[in-house]
């Protein structure tokens, strides 16, 4: 039983449900606790079940949970109840105080880079905890000293190779409504910031940094992906206020999430990363590297570890914006071509999880 807090969008949202199909595959029964959203169809087309509890929402309130959950967890009986973030986390602890012997294994996912307290703590009260990058096991490491080395697992979020393959270009119906939808970026360079609408993704800097690039005399434009969500209206206020206030209105997209970000990625220039707190891991980036797609972003947290590892040359140290601005006009001057990627393998990464559950209960 996983728990988290809704199945919209993110890597956390997309780690469960690659759990979920591996689970089935292998013969397991595999259940989801979250407050629902739009990958649930996919979620149940893998032949997982899911159960709509809103254990994610921070109010007070979501303690009336604990006793619903506590009587899904009677019900369904998992050996495994793996928490996924920090508030569904807590309410899956105290809904298994009751349990007594029939009390499952606990598994947390350290999916970021939280504030440091006791709240967060609870993420590594797992009886395994799995970290999705060597740069967050420091940081429990760091953070949380009486966590105990052994129970920590690195792996990282894996994707299908064969889902992003080098040199991939959408087809011709594709990019016609693709440009159709999205004039702006039509017949220019374009760069893409993939991201939820949320300040730390840095989309104010990539803004700024659009029209730096124009003021340079660069005929380019930037697609500001997954950015427009429902409860963020104020903060695309902000964006199109600067936007605005910079005169890139029309150089400028914003747009809400899509699923076919591999066709997006493929007909950028370039994939940016510019997230102003360190990232966990960085799907993105492997999957635009994967791709064949350059990537830019700063040089710090899980995105910095991965563009050291595969693409230093799109490594900048964070806040250094002339030096962002110098690179991607290099770039448009000479495109870079990446070497090819060693891409996580998804099977690895659903194999190396379906290993911990196998450390807390044995069997196959």
């Amino acid at each position: 039983m996983q728990l988290l807090p809704a199945l919209e969008s993110g890597g956390v949202e997309r780690s469960t449900l690659e759990v979920t199909q591996a689970l089935v595959q292998a013969g397991h029964h595999a259940v989801v606790v979250s407050a629902g959203g739009r990958l649930v169809p996919d979620i149940e087309a893998a032949g997982g079940i899911h159960l709509r509890l809103e254990i994610g929402r921070k109010s007070p309130r979501v303690l009336a949970q604990v006793p619903r959950l506590w009587r899904l967890i009677a019900q369904h009986q998992p050996d495994i109840v793996h928490a996924r973030s920090r508030l569904p986390a807590w309410i899956g602890w105290l809904a298994m105080r009751g349990l007594g012997s029939a009390r499952p294994a606990f598994v947390t996912t350290v999916h970021g880079l939280n504030s440091v307290s006791g709240y967060s703590a609870i993420l590594t009260r797992g009886e395994r905890v799995i970290c999705v990058s060597d740069t967050v096991r420091q940081h429990v490491l760091a953070n949380y000293p009486r966590t105990d080395p052994q129970r920590l697992r690195v792996i990282e979020r894996g994707i299908d190779a064969a889902a992003f393959p080098r040199g991939y270009r959408a087809d011709a119906a594709w990019r016609e409504a693709f440009f159709r939808e999205h004039p702006a970026l039509s017949g220019r360079p374009w760069f893409v910031l993939p991201g939820r609408g949320t300040r730390l993704k840095g989309h104010l800097d990539a803004i700024e940094w659009i029209a730096a690039l124009r003021t340079q005399g660069h005929d380019v434009a930037l697609l500001l992906q997954g950015v427009v969500e429902a409860g963020r209206e104020r903060y695309l206020e902000e964006l199109r206020a600067r936007m605005q206030a910079l005169g890139v209105n029309d150089v400028v997209v914003l747009a809400p999430p899509r699923r076919d970000i591999r066709e997006v990625m493929a007909e950028s220039f370039a994939v940016l990363q510019l997230s102003n707190k360190p990232e966990a891991f960085g799907r993105t980036v492997v999957e635009a590297l994967s791709l064949g797609k350059p990537v830019l972003g700063w040089a710090h947290g899980g995105v910095g570890e991965l563009l050291a590892r595969g693409f230093p040359e799109g490594a900048v140290a964070l806040g250094d914006r002339e030096a962002l601005l110098a690179r991607a006009i290099t770039w448009l001057r000479h495109p870079p071509q990446p070497a090819p990627w060693p891409a996580f393998s998804l099977t690895q990464m659903q194999a190396a999880v379906l290993q911990v559950y196998q450390e807390l209960v044995g069997g196959d």
